[in-house]
């Protein structure tokens, strides 16, 4: 998956599953994400390519809506161009730092050239010691790493308490998860640009003094209240020797260093070449190479960004692209469903199977009366049949197992719901009978083959529900 299709499937993620209530986006929004994805990728492609297209076109309507995490993904979204300000202000600066001081003496010993050396040698030593440190280990977050998680906390903690709404929490999600799995990336990017930069900045040094020389004559010098010429020529030859072996020129000798001690000089050609020379050796070869490796990691960090597909939230989606549009039946076993325990529990279907569901709900079957369902669960074979019971009844293997056992033999897909909004209300609070009442049914459902679901129909835990039907779902179809 490649960078900014990662960044929408993160963000679309982050609004869904931190908005349970679904007050900014809804189960008809999310079902016609689905339905549009699976329309403009077909039915052959790659589960892949429909959670890509079903994440930009959602994050497309939520741009539409100025929903907020929209609005960060777009200002995370790379710019090239970015880079490229970067590496061009480095070149200027380098070009411009010898006439900024408008001196026409180059100092052997203080060169524009050896603060560069030094500076790069040093980072090099860094760079190969922390490859060494941490070489077959996991490494510590280093600055690039802290710095986004301090962004993703500045974005968490936005507007203080007041943002514990759905956007708010999205916001918190989608940085949070989008900076833990762009930080590799992210590091790639800047390393290469930073090297880039490095060796623009050498160029424009090396720039700046050829193109002043040109028009304006250098002369080069060195004084010292320490240092005698022996010791400054050994100085020069160990600092210049890159630029010396490259031109294949030796360094002046100690009597030549000798005669141009200020306020002697001489024309400073020669030693701008060795200067320009031993930068190109030092700074702009290696930081180019450099900068090229990263920019291979982080071409292939940009592209595969990778998506645990199966994991809960994906599964769910991906149910309705594989199987198309479900055709679910709802039974209700000696218990008349209410409206709007019927409304929940359709709302719960739609999500765990992609959004694109269909239920009919069957006459209720009334105690005893099991075997009257055969030639109803006949007629809807191939499709989910969820069985709903009432938590207030005691399962019984000559009842409530029977029933299972008549429908296992006749569908497909078979899920036990038990709702325990009657058992919730006439004993709130009593987690002993409510424990002790659930261990019986997931006795008897065991019996069958079947994975029970307890939620409160009348005052669901959305979340908790979804995970529970999520299981069961997996398990029936295992």
């Amino acid at each position: 998956m490649d960078e900014r299709t990662a960044l929408a499937v993160t963000a679309v993620r982050a609004v869904e599953t931190a908005d349970p209530e679904r007050a900014t986006w809804t189960d008809a929004d999310r079902a016609w994400a689905s339905r549009a994805a699976a329309e403009v990728v077909g039915a052959e492609a790659s589960p892949q390519a429909f959670v890509a297209r079903r994440a930009t076109l959602a994050l497309e309507r939520l741009r539409e809506r100025g929903h907020p995490v929209a609005r960060l993904a777009h200002a995370w979204r790379w710019r090239p161009w970015v880079g490229g300000a970067v590496v061009g202000a480095a070149f200027v600066a380098g070009a411009a730092a010898d006439a900024l001081g408008g001196a026409r003496v180059v100092d052997i010993l203080y060169s524009p050239a050896l603060p560069l050396v030094v500076w790069n040698l040093a980072v090099y030593a860094l760079l190969a010691a922390g490859f060494v440190a941490r070489y077959g280990e996991p490494s510590a977050p280093g600055p690039l790493r802290r710095a986004i998680a301090w962004l993703a906390g500045a974005v968490r903690g936005a507007g203080g308490p007041g943002r514990e709404d759905p956007a708010g929490r999205a916001l918190a999600a989608f940085a949070r998860n989008w900076s833990a799995r762009a930080t590799p990336l992210y590091a790639a990017r800047a390393a290469r640009i930073l090297h880039l930069a490095a060796a623009a900045l050498a160029l424009g040094v090396i720039g700046g003094l050829y193109v002043r020389g040109v028009a304006l004559e250098f002369r080069a010098t060195w004084e010292s209240t320490f240092l005698d010429a022996p010791t400054v020529r050994a100085i020069a030859a160990a600092a210049y020797a890159p630029g010396a072996w490259l031109l294949g020129a030796a360094v002046p000798d100690a009597a030549h260093v000798a005669a141009i001690r200020a306020p002697d000089s001489e024309n400073a050609a020669p030693w701008l070449h060795l200067m320009a020379a031993t930068l190109a050796a030092v700074v702009v070869v290696p930081r180019l190479l450099l900068a090229l490796a990263t920019a291979l990691v982080e071409r292939y960090r940009a592209a595969h960004l990778r998506e645990d597909l199966t994991d809960a939230y994906f599964a769910r989606m991906l149910r309705g692209f594989h199987q198309g549009a479900a055709a679910v039946h709802v039974v209700a076993y000696s218990y008349a469903l209410p409206p709007a325990a019927a409304v929940v529990l359709q709302s719960m279907l739609a999500r765990a199977l992609g959004g694109n569901v269909t239920v009919s709900v069957a006459p209720p079957v009334g105690y005893g009366d099991e075997d009257a369902l055969s030639a109803t669960a006949a007629t809807g074979r191939d499709a989910p049949w969820i069985a709903v019971f009432n938590a207030t009844a005691t399962p019984e293997r000559e009842a409530h197992g029977r029933l299972l056992a008549a429908l296992r033999t006749r569908a497909a897909t078979l899920i036990a719901v038990v709702d325990e909004s009657a058992q919730n209300a006439r004993w709130p609070g009593d987690a002993a009978r409510r424990d002790a009442r659930r261990a019986l049914w997931r006795e008897t459902a065991a019996e069958h083959g079947v994975v029970p679901v307890f939620v409160d129909l009348a005052q669901p835990d959305l979340a908790a529900a979804d995970a529970a039907l999520d299981a069961a779902l997996d398990a029936a179809a295992a």
